[in-house]
């Protein structure tokens, strides 16, 4: 059994000064993240208007697959033209670890 996380910091555009302008642009990218079927959800930056940080996690058979699935979601997150994506922190868990 492999899990794997990856939590991705984002830049808003200017427009989203509150936080309700801010989950307009989070949310519909934690749903197109769960069509990967993962976890996906806002974990960090809360307060900020200006960034978000949305974390996901994945569980799987094999590590070869945790990692298909999340480069697919880094792909989701850095073609979406409204945010600009400043990093991508990623790990991959084995049993033994």
């Amino acid at each position: 059994m492999f899990t794997g996380t990856v939590v991705f910091d984002m830049l808003l555009p200017g427009d989203s000064r509150s936080l309700k302008a801010k989950r307009s642009y989070v949310r519909p990218i934690v749903a197109a993240l769960r069509r990967f079927e993962v976890c996906a959800a806002e974990v960090g930056a809360l307060d900020r208007h200006g960034r978000a940080e949305i974390g996901v996690a994945v569980i799987a058979a094999d590590a070869a697959h945790v990692r298909e699935v999340l480069d697919s979601c880094e792909r989701l997150v850095a073609a979406r033209p409204e945010v600009e994506l400043l990093a991508a922190r990623r790990r991959v868990y084995g049993a033994d670890d």
